[in-house]
């Protein structure tokens, strides 16, 4: 269950927070889609995804989250994605998306967490570079409750005072009362965007692969079980719409010569926005078990707030199942999208970490042929 709303919660964040997030976001989606003029662009199904996101445009009328999922080919997919919204989509924060981001690339110092934060991205720790990742990180609680009715504030836990180094990535709104914070690793201090108002039934973009891949085919990597956690515990279910994009890959190839870092134009780049999901016809029977689950464990130790688990919803055989077969369901929604832009049937194998994992520092690195994959 979750905490109740108290009184005191704010709307939003301070002015001056806002419109330096105003600024980001729309300085950010103006570059894109300027840069995007440079190439032939072509979307599918974008007439009915703005509708949806026009019947979310108030925060106080939302009635559930949106969880968007796609294929991640290139470093450039967020925010160039984002970048084939309309121009006045780009200028409301309030309705666009919130992302995960990775910390030891965009947080590693203030000014790098500043931009990312205004940019409305998530800390996320990798496993591969943190002790702190994984899909039990307090990254993934703040995504939860921010697709969840909130806010959520907690009394008992004064503001954090941030580390002024700038080499230090910690932040807060100096001109917010009462500012609730999280801390990714115990350590470090970040504003919590799920204590506001106008975060509730937010919208969280995320790239389930958790790595770029590149092939020809546009093969899919496995799905990282943290997008199941999105899906099977926020309150209520969210929407899932499922995107597929193409050409991005051209645009920042991961074999691509000096200078690596400029984008290149002029390519082909393609965005298929599928329907809304049916969530409950596809997740409804997951969620049933996965709220008997957790209703038996709250019996036995008490309640237990939005995003927090304990030992046995983490790891029991279970819970383990019941991701498994939700992140294998989401992934497929993807191929569908994938399958209606006219590419052939996957090899099932693809769809197991087994395949990908190898021995050694590159364990994920090249897998075939023509495939190149590489931690963001």
């Amino acid at each position: 269950m979750q905490p109740e709303e108290r009184p005191e919660a704010a709307e939003a964040p301070s002015a001056p927070w806002r419109a330096a997030s105003i600024f980001t976001m729309g300085a950010v989606g103006l570059l894109c889609k300027g840069f995007l003029c440079l190439n032939k662009i072509e979307t599918h199904g974008m007439e009915r995804f703005l509708r949806l996101l026009d019947e979310r445009k108030e925060p106080k009328e939302r009635e559930r989250g949106l969880i968007t999922v796609s294929n991640h080919i290139s470093v450039m997919d967020d925010p160039i994605l984002w970048g084939t919204l309309p121009l006045g989509y780009m200028f409301n924060p309030d309705n666009l998306r919130w992302g995960l981001a990775s910390y030891d690339l965009c947080f590693t110092n203030k000014g790098l967490s500043t931009f990312f934060t205004f940019g409305q991205t998530l800390p996320t720790h990798r496993s591969a570079h943190s002790q702190f990742g994984g899909l039990f990180q307090p990254t993934i609680t703040q995504a939860i409750r921010l697709l969840s009715r909130g806010p959520f504030l907690n009394a008992n836990d004064p503001p954090e005072k941030p580390t002024t180094s700038l080499n230090n990535p910690d932040l807060i709104d100096p001109f917010s009362s009462g500012h609730l914070t999280f801390s990714t690793n115990g350590i470090d201090t970040f504003p919590a965007p799920s204590q506001y108002v106008s975060r509730r039934h937010a919208w969280v973009h995320i790239f389930p692969e958790g790595m770029i891949h590149q092939s020809e085919q546009r093969i899919m990597r496995y799905f990282k079980w943290g997008v199941s956690r999105l899906v099977l515990e926020s309150d209520p279910m969210p929407d899932v719409v499922p995107i597929f994009i193409e050409g991005f890959d051209d645009i920042m190839n991961e074999e691509r010569t000096f200078p690596r870092f400029v984008p290149r134009p002029f390519k082909n780049v393609r965005v298929t926005f599928g329907e809304k999901l049916n969530t409950e016809e596809v997740f409804g029977d997951l969620r049933a078990r996965w709220k008997q689950l957790r209703a038996n464990e709250e019996q036995k130790s008490g309640t237990l707030d939005v995003g927090v688990l304990n030992e046995v919803l983490k790891y029991s055989d279970e819970a383990v199942r019941i991701r498994i077969e939700c992140t294998d369901r989401i992934r497929k929604a993807v191929l569908n999208i994938r399958r209606q832009r006219g590419y052939s049937d996957e090899d099932p194998k693809n769809n197991l970490a087994s395949t990908w994992l190898r021995e050694g520092p590159n364990r994920e690195g090249r897998q075939d042929d023509n495939s190149v994959t590489r931690e963001e």
